[in-house]
């Protein structure tokens, strides 16, 4: 066999662990002599701590010792033990002049056990405990922004896992196991969740980090919990080596997770909803951010006593809550709007919503009822909350006309979660209904509940002329075809007037340029909204109430 020159042999540089130089002194000699990224040189000392020595590169002879003497400098400089020797390099492995051979820390590994073994150094399975938390599915976006707080930043190793059963949730045990269900290492997998800001939350289905804490090794595992009939959640598991120090690791990472997701509240001052599956079920998938349209001041049409019961009641109550609270006195609140349909309950909501800075709005359908666990939960997470319930009536009508056990388990759920918060909740509950009288005999039977009922009413003569005004938007309204448009709509809602507005502008435009109204256009559509139609659409369009003449 023919000797290779010595000029084109190349030789490795191995580092050897002493157990006494710095973590620290180590990576930056390996960033800075053997020009290796930040991720390179931690995985490479990672593997002299687990395996007694790790191999930098392999390097033509000349360029092996000119490194060799520099780092030998460093090292007898800063007074550390470090020792690095050469051995022949394997020219079948050996790569172009002067660059560096693949770090260990660049391992490929197919499969999650054999990046766990690596990453522990060969510690039996047995010599490895695990913890798991496990996160509501509506708080996924805070857990993630959590995660890339406290493990994302400078990882030894990231891992994207390949979920092959999707009923099953992937535990560390699992990971580590090999055999014919192995699980595989994939690319990371992300999904976009909206938290009602520019840009969406990215959300990791699953994931493996191989983190180091000094010389403590730990593994963080985050994927999907499933349970039958349940919401999808969130699991964080942490495993480390046996012992007191891995345990007080594990118990300082929960904390300072479950602290980091109290900070996150990607949801807090927004409106929101879970949304359900669209199943017999009806169980909760996620949460929903709603962008709701501002509603300003101006565009509140009710009657001033009502206007000063709701700024008494909402506005000034929560503004006064900091005072209440140092006296001694509740903070939490129900409010009771009341009204025919049609009379902006859900347009006072908006205006609501959009003016208490701060503060976070659950609108609660009454078909989600069986969610309001949830939404109390949320609730008391993204205090100061305000709990909207539409069309109460529909689940919290007179026990006596209960049709059974359902309608009575919800009843006594929403008046027993009202009835349970702290009086130092943050919490305002806003319930709607077109039906009062269904009301009154459950709520009066455990009195406390609803601190204000207020009235929104149909609009009087002085509403109807603003409603006219503000829904007109650009036509040109003479005086008088406003004072014919309120004479003839008492006793109408204001979502009737809004229509008769729309149709009028519509009517107009038959007619002409759509901008100029004549009393043939308001006259036309009249007709239409209130004689054409016949009584039903009347009611449907929110009309007079029967016995009225005055249209």
């Amino acid at each position: 066999m023919r000797d290779t020159p010595a000029e084109t042999i190349d030789l490795q540089l191995v580092i050897h662990n002493d157990d006494q130089t710095p973590w620290e002194f180590v990576v930056n000699l390996v960033r800075s002599v053997f020009d290796r990224s930040e991720a390179e040189a931690e995985a490479l000392t990672a593997t002299v701590a687990q395996q007694g020595k790790a191999v930098c590169g392999s390097y033509p002879v000349a360029v092996a010792n000119a490194m060799l003497d520099t780092a030998q400098q460093r090292i007898n400089a800063a007074g550390h033990p470090l020792r690095i020797t050469t051995a022949p390099g394997d020219t079948t492995e050996a790569i172009a002049a002067g660059r560096p051979a693949q770090a260990s820390g660049d391992k490929r590994f197919k499969y999650a056990h054999a990046a766990i073994a690596w990453h522990f150094g060969g510690l039996a399975q047995d010599e490895i405990i695990s913890t798991s938390r496990q996160f509501p599915g509506h708080m996924r976006a805070d857990v993630q922004v959590a995660l890339d707080k406290l493990f994302s930043a400078s990882p030894v190793r990231f891992f994207g896992l390949y979920e092959q059963h999707r009923y099953e949730t992937l535990t560390f045990a699992a990971l580590a196991k090999e055999g014919q269900f192995a699980v595989t290492i994939s690319a990371a997998q992300y999904q976009d969740v909206d938290i009602g800001e520019s840009d969406p939350i990215k959300c990791l289905n699953n994931g493996l980090w191989l983190n180091r804490d000094g010389d403590l090794h730990y593994a963080v595992v985050l994927s999907f919990h499933r349970e039958y009939g349940h919401e999808a959640g969130t699991c964080v598991e942490i495993a480390v080596p046996a012992g007191e120090a891995g345990v007080a690791l594990v118990d300082r990472c929960f904390s300072e997770l479950e602290a980091a997701i109290n900070a996150a509240r990607s949801y807090r001052g927004k409106v929101l909803s879970l949304e359900t599956e669209g199943d017999y079920r009806g169980r909760s998938k996620g949460v929903m951010v709603h962008r709701l349209p501002q509603v300003q001041r101006d565009a509140i049409i009710l009657p001033e006593r009502t206007l000063k019961l709701l700024d008494r009641n909402v506005i000034r109550f929560i503004e006064s809550r900091e005072a209440l609270r140092r006296l001694g006195q509740s903070t939490r609140k129900g409010i009771l709007l009341y009204g025919p349909p049609g009379t902006g309950k859900t347009h006072t909501i908006r205006h609501l919503a959009a003016n208490l800075p701060g503060h976070t709005t659950l609108i609660i359908t009454a078909d989600q009822m069986g969610l309001l666990s949830q939404y109390m939960t949320l609730a008391r997470l993204l205090q100061p909350a305000t709990v909207v319930i539409e069309d109460v009536d529909l689940i919290a009508r007179d026990r006596e006309n209960m049709g059974g056990p359902c309608e009575e388990s919800l009843l006594n759920t929403l008046l027993n979660e009202m009835d349970g918060l702290k009086d130092n909740a943050d919490i305002l509950f806003i319930l709607t209904t077109n039906r009062p009288e269904q009301l009154e005999g459950a709520l009066t039977g455990r009195p406390g509940r609803i601190d204000q009922a207020i009235e929104v009413p149909l609009p009087d003569d002085d509403c109807r002329e603003k409603l006219v005004r503000l829904y007109g938007g650009g036509l040109k309204l003479s005086g008088k075809i406003v004072s014919e448009a309120v004479a003839r709509t008492k006793g109408v809602s204001a979502a009737f007037i809004k229509e008769l507005m729309r149709r009028t502008a519509q009517t107009s435009i038959m007619r002409g340029d759509g901008e100029a109204v004549t009393p043939e256009d308001l006259a036309e559509a009249l007709d239409d909204m209130l004689f054409t139609g016949g009584r039903l659409n009347v009611r449907l369009l929110g009309g007079a109430s029967e016995g009225s003449s005055s249209c």
